[in-house]
């Protein structure tokens, strides 16, 4: 049963020189249950799509419902079958964690002790009850994230809409606040996530859609789509070879073969990355190519298709290329076929 379904959705913001299709005739459904990853580059829609789903955004065209309700003619009810933490999160840094779930849970209407009690579960369920009377602006980024998803959660909403989760923590904080949300999947608590992360995209849900340039391009589950993706990754290191670049050398030669879709030189002049179709018939003929040419190849590892793979075959464009072009200070020189 859809929890959520929303059909032929479009938006578009306009200023007074322009505008910009930010959805363009989206739709999707959201299993009750499921955790749903909305995985894409920046600028794909996302946060726009999950805007609107917690009635923050107005609809220029399309049908969204929730739990059966019709968002466009009863928002104030869908606002109570949700919890929506964006990006920024929506704590009061002068309260203390107590403070500012007791005001959250006023806000729904809970008062008293029902709303303490209430509070104090959510405590305990976000490994949060040490922090209770610490100030919010005293707490490290990932004690601030559980502390969003508290807030979300307060009112026992039975959907959690998430806008990149994870964004800006630390490994171990991710990891720990990973574990919070697969509690809250084991508990039936279904989840609608954005994530521009190849990694958490992989390890939290149940169901993803791929998204670019505001359209949903392809979905199912992470299994799914890696499967149907018949692409792998080949990582090869090549013997030095005195004052030339066998690294460069190499991908010259592979961008002639029909198999290789995409080229990546990695940090030293030895090393390459290579998308490619059906790795385990490519693996024995870039052997042969690369030997014929006089480069020895010093060792050889075919990596399963991944979901970069699965967004570089629909878009021709390479989701973790994307995500590094956030951070030009860690990006690698990437070099594409040209045909």
């Amino acid at each position: 049963m859809s929890l959520i379904s929303v059909s032929d959705l479009w938006k578009s913001y306009r200023w007074r020189d322009g505008s910009i299709e930010a959805l363009r005739g989206l739709s999707l459904n959201v299993a009750e249950g499921e955790c749903f990853g909305l995985l894409g580059p920046n600028g794909a829609g996302k946060t726009t799509l999950l805007r609107i789903l917690a009635t923050l955004l107005p609809v220029d065209r399309g049908s969204v419902t929730i739990a059966g309700i019709d968002l466009r003619r009863y928002p104030e009810r869908i606002r109570r079958t949700l919890g929506y933490v964006g990006q920024q999160g929506g704590t009061d840094i002068q309260a203390t964690v107590f403070q500012d779930l007791m005001l959250q849970a006023h806000l729904y209407g809970l008062r008293g002790k029902a709303a303490r009690r209430r509070v104090v579960e959510v405590l305990e369920q976000l490994e949060l009850s040490q922090l209770a009377g610490r100030p919010v602006a005293s707490l490290s980024g990932g004690q601030r994230r559980r502390l969003d998803l508290a807030l979300g959660l307060v009112h026992r909403p039975p959907l959690l809409l998430l806008d990149e989760p994870s964004l800006g923590l630390d490994p171990a904080s991710r990891r720990q606040l990973w574990d919070c949300l697969r509690a809250l999947r084991d508990q039936g608590v279904t989840i609608l996530l954005t994530t521009h992360y190849l990694d958490e995209a992989d390890q939290l849900c149940t169901h993803l859609a791929l998204i670019d340039q505001g359209r949903i391009i392809v979905d199912g589950t992470p299994a799914q789509l890696k499967q149907e993706s018949a692409g792998a990754t080949l990582v090869l290191t090549l013997e030095p070879s005195g004052s030339a670049n066998p690294g460069k050398q190499a991908a010259a030669l592979l961008r002639t073969c029909p198999f290789v879709r995409f080229i990546q030189e990695e940090g030293s002049a030895e090393e390459l990355r290579l998308s490619v179709e059906q790795g385990e018939i490519a693996l024995p003929a870039v052997l042969r190519l690369l030997e014929g040419a006089g480069l020895t190849v010093t060792s050889l590892v075919l990596e399963p298709p991944s979901l970069d793979d699965v967004f570089l075959r629909h878009t021709g464009r390479s989701l973790k290329k994307a995500a590094l072009a956030a951070n030009p200070g860690a990006r690698p020189d990437f070099t594409w076929k040209g045909k």
